[in-house]
């Protein structure tokens, strides 16, 4: 008897369906790929899992897909013999797991080019339509434009059959790639997407421009065949006038002969002159291909061996600092540019400073450089070290204003505290302080802050106050403004300049302090003073403001760039200030830590949050052993799952509305 999903599992197996379709239409139809193949592999193959596992969800699931439906943009037609992918595998495991099930141990082992799959149907020896792969079961005539392509031959030659439809794999040799590159207005990313654009041209003279190359590997529909091995069908290929990687292929009869060969081609791929991501692991034997059959996607008897992310050696020239909107350092490594796959790589993300240590990494170092599902560089490790190496030593001020650099204890990013006034974040820090939560200043989108950033009128949130008197002659002419709309934003701004404290704290980008911590901190101290002078040990007192928490709060008032920024902005505005709150909360919930979760339908977030609060509960973002009660909406998530494994009591929205006596 077969298992029966549950709602995580349906969700999850639904979710990758949804990311898989996506991705195929990007890569297949589009020739614009959206995620590398490491992450699309990893997603199909869970997807698998859960298949093989359940095999209900089989039936409309990634065991039955192949490509993505063809576009309308081409005409098509079906293939009289579905053109199926190859079946991935990873690991020398798994190599070994499909080879000990074949029933004659002769295998053929081709490369596996990384290009775009064609068929092209000869009659009689002439071409007469070529398809790409589409959804395997339809193709798009793409035959004027294999007629361009040198490698394809128009007409047979030899002795062929009447009917046979020859498939293969359209490419660009890297050297083309850069000379296309080098001569063209759009710059392609890769070879195979170069190939992919190229080919899927509605102008077959525009494919008649670009430097394709073709291979032929094996056949759909035909109607006699004379040749016992896929070996001796190579041998037909090129007597018919195609080109093979004969060069390059194997025999093998033992899984240790499998991986010698695995290991061979993987130390000659930089010297390929074309991109491979593995080997294409064949029954020699044809008869036993036609006993063997396919699954729904893909053929029993041969399976992809896939290689891990292409690699290189070069020089590492430097490591400079980059600062991103929320204050982290990032150390990037800037190499001698180096051709990894087809893809020229000058730059390499090193994470960060633990990162830069255990790599022990200098600059001058020779080191080795991967393209992570062959798309996003990174280092791995040392090639040589260099005769008068120079040690790297992370900054303990940032590199764009000056401000100190911390790191919070139990974390690794190294962070500039310089909230306020520093360049590299001002453009995130102003949207926040502007959002409707925070300062609630209308007209002041990403669009508008962008331009007034650009023309230095804005630097600082006190500098939003003086906007319209410095600059509002100017911006009335700028398009997209006029007489009605700077009114209308100077209105927003004026309303602006009074504001309570919970705002103020939230609206200032402390690190950590979000909407219902900055409600805490205004409640416990009362005033802006009291929580700027606050010490880190009465910060932790606070109920509700962890340890991190309180180190971050204190670190933003420790640091003099903060402080000015700030008080610049108090020269512009009024901070509405109470007595703090001694008392203890009243109300049924009192004392209650509350975490809400998915979609409500009668109430929207902050809505629901209010009436907590007024019930006496405090809502925090996260579950932990403290939280007392879950009010959990539709789609809720891992906080439900979460909830249930600690035994928390979880609410529904009826359960809600009767703490409220409704």
């Amino acid at each position: 008897m077969s298992k029966t999903p549950d709602l995580f599992i349906l969700s999850e197996h639904a979710q990758l369906l949804k990311k898989l379709q996506e991705w195929d239409i990007a890569y297949h139809q589009n020739d614009a790929p959206i995620v590398d193949d490491a992450t699309y592999d990893a997603a199909k193959h869970r997807a698998l899992e859960i298949e093989a596992e359940y095999p209900e969800l089989a039936k409309q699931g990634a065991s039955t897909r192949v490509g993505a439906a063809v576009s309308t943009k081409f005409n098509s037609f079906a293939h009289s013999v579905p053109m199926l992918s190859i079946s991935d595998v990873f690991t020398e495991g798994e190599v070994a797991d499909w080879f000990s099930k074949l029933a004659d141990n002769d295998v053929f082992i081709e490369l596996k080019v990384d290009g775009v799959s064609y068929s092209a149907r000869y009659e009689r020896g002439q071409l007469v339509r070529g398809l790409t792969r589409g959804s395997g079961a339809l193709g798009e005539d793409i035959t004027a434009n294999l007629l361009t392509i040198p490698d394809i031959p128009k007409t047979l030659t030899g002795d062929f059959p009447d009917i046979i439809e020859v498939r293969g794999e359209v490419y660009m040799l890297r050297s083309d790639f850069f000379a296309l590159n080098a001569e063209s207005d759009k710059q392609f990313a890769n070879p195979r997407n170069a190939a992919a654009g190229s080919l899927r041209q509605l102008n077959p003279a525009v494919t008649a421009t670009r430097r394709l190359s073709a291979f032929a590997y094996t056949y759909g529909e035909l109607s006699s065949r004379n040749w016992q091995t896929q070996s001796e069908y190579f041998d037909k290929l090129e007597s018919w006038g195609f080109k093979t990687t004969r060069h390059w292929a194997r025999h093998a009869k033992t899984m240790a002969e499998i991986q010698d060969i695995y290991n061979e081609i993987m130390a000659l791929r930089p010297d390929i002159p074309f991109d491979i991501d593995g080997l294409v692991v064949k029954v020699n034997n044809v008869a036993l291909q036609e006993k063997m059959g396919a699954r729904a996607n893909s053929p029993r008897w041969e399976v992809a061996y896939k290689f891990p992310a292409a690699r290189a050696i070069t020089k590492l020239r430097d490591i400079t600092i980059q600062v991103g909107r929320t204050g982290v350092l990032t150390p990037v490594a800037e190499l001698e540019p180096i051709n990894i796959g087809g893809v020229v790589v000058s730059r390499a993300t090193l994470h960060n400073a633990d990162e830069v240590a255990r790599l022990g990494i200098h600059i001058g170092d020779k080191v080795i450089v991967q393209r992570a599902g062959d798309v996003i560089p990174q280092i791995v490790g040392v090639a040589e070290v260099a005769p008068n190496a120079v040690p790297f030593v992370f900054p303990d001020v940032c590199p764009i204003c000056g401000g100190n650099v911390v790191q919070e204890s139990g974390m690794v990013a190294r962070r500039c505290v310089n909230t306020l006034g520093c360049p590299a974040q001002r453009l995130g820090e102003l949207e926040h302080f502007v959002s409707r939560k925070g300062f609630d200043i209308d007209g002041l989108g990403t669009r508008q802050l962008e331009l007034f950033v650009s023309h230095g009128w804005i630097e600082t949130p006190a500098d939003i106050f003086t906007l319209i008197e410095l600059h509002g002659a100017q911006i009335k002419n700028m398009e997209g403004f006029g007489e009605k709309s700077v009114r209308n934003l100077a209105d927003s701004i004026e309303r602006a300049r009074t504001v309570d404290l919970n705002r103020l704290l939230y609206s200032i980008g402390i690190p950590e302090v979000g909407e219902v911590t900055a409600k805490i901190l205004a409640r416990a101290f009362g005033s802006l003073d009291a929580v700027r002078n606050a010490p880190v040990w009465k910060l932790k007192q606070v109920d509700g403001i962890g340890d991190i928490m309180a180190d971050e709060i204190a670190s933003f008032f420790a640091d003099a760039h903060n402080m000015a920024v700030l008080d610049k902005l108090l020269g512009q505005i009024t901070v509405r200030e109470s007595e703090p709150v001694q008392t203890a909360p009243v109300g049924p919930l009192a004392g209650k830590k509350v975490v809400l979760t998915g979609t409500l339908t009668k109430y929207t977030r902050d809505a629901a949050r209010e009436i907590l609060e007024r019930l006496g509960a405090t809502v925090t973002g996260s579950v932990s052993a403290k939280t007392d009660i879950v009010l959990a909406g539709a789609d809720a998530g891992s906080k439900l799952t979460k909830a249930e494994q600690l035994g928390i009591t979880i609410w529904s929205e009826a359960d809600f509305d009767a703490a409220q006596g409704l």
